[in-house]
């Protein structure tokens, strides 16, 4: 072999050499990519199990109430979220631990006790509660309004669920206290409600609560958290979150939404 052949030969080895290490790089970095992409959601997951109750709690104020949503109908199968007749009173976003109370028909009752059960429970709630209320056929009667408005917010609650109206709303605006509710109607529950009892399983607007389960609410609504599936949940819409914000820029620079979903499959 000449000296040109023998030159063409030990190149072709040289690229053959540096194609071959270039190529298991590359399949090294996709691996390890894939490898720490898996290792990041396990590490996610094993860090919100490990969060305390507080911890949690505060995680889920920092989530949007979509990502809970879909990471709740991925995990269960289950529609854990309020209709779009549970509106807030003003923008808020809150996320507490349920405290259920129920009051059922009682048409021209007149006695003196028949909320009392009611105030109780109200006065037994402590920070961190969300007031979960179902008032029974009460689309048009108020279930709360100022008063008990300012005691929750008082005793440091995070908010009210009301399946039912809401009233005194200047005043609940005004001192802040934040309430979800099907309707704003200036009646009341007096003589015609009777309590039906606190901290028991209840459907509110069409989802089941437990006592203690995480309610957290924003400006897309309200969504219901089995305390017992909460961190994985928590985990899950977190990843969510970040997938999501992530492909804002992505659209933004290829004006295109497929390509975003492409990269981060997300929709």
């Amino acid at each position: 072999m000449n000296k040109s052949g023998s030159r063409q030969l030990f190149w072709l080895v040289i690229f053959c050499v540096v194609f071959c290490i270039a190529g298991t790089l590359c399949i090294g970095m996709v691996r390890s990519g894939s490898i720490a992409a898996a290792q990041s959601s396990a590490s996610a997951a094993s860090t919100s199990a490990a969060l305390t109750g507080d911890e949690l709690l505060e995680s889920y104020r920092h989530v949007e109430v979509a990502s809970v949503s879909d990471a709740l109908e991925q995990l269960t199968g289950r529609r854990m979220y309020m209709s779009h007749k549970m509106q807030s009173i003003f923008p808020a976003k809150f996320a507490g631990y349920a405290l259920t109370v129920k009051l059922a028909k009682d048409e021209g009752n007149k006695d003196p006790e028949a909320l009392s059960g009611m105030l109780a429970a109200i006065d037994e709630g402590s920070a961190k509660s969300v007031w979960v209320m179902v008032v029974e056929d009460g689309a048009n009667i108020a279930g709360m309004g100022g008063l008990m408005g300012t005691t929750m917010s008082a005793r440091g609650y995070a908010g009210a669920i009301v399946d039912g109206g809401v009233r005194d709303v200047g005043h609940l605006r005004k001192i802040g206290f934040p309430v979800y509710a099907t309707g704003i109607v200036p009646s009341t529950s007096v003589r015609h409600y009777r309590f039906a009892g606190a901290n028991i399983p209840v459907q509110c607007d069409g989802v089941e609560v437990q006592p203690g389960d995480i309610v957290t609410a924003d400006a897309d609504g309200v969504v219901v958290v089995p305390r017992a599936r909460a961190a994985e949940v928590l985990a899950a819409a977190q990843e969510m979150d970040f997938k999501e914000h992530s492909m804002y820029s992505i659209i933004e620079k290829y004006k295109s939404i497929r390509e975003a979903v492409k990269r981060f499959g997300r929709l």
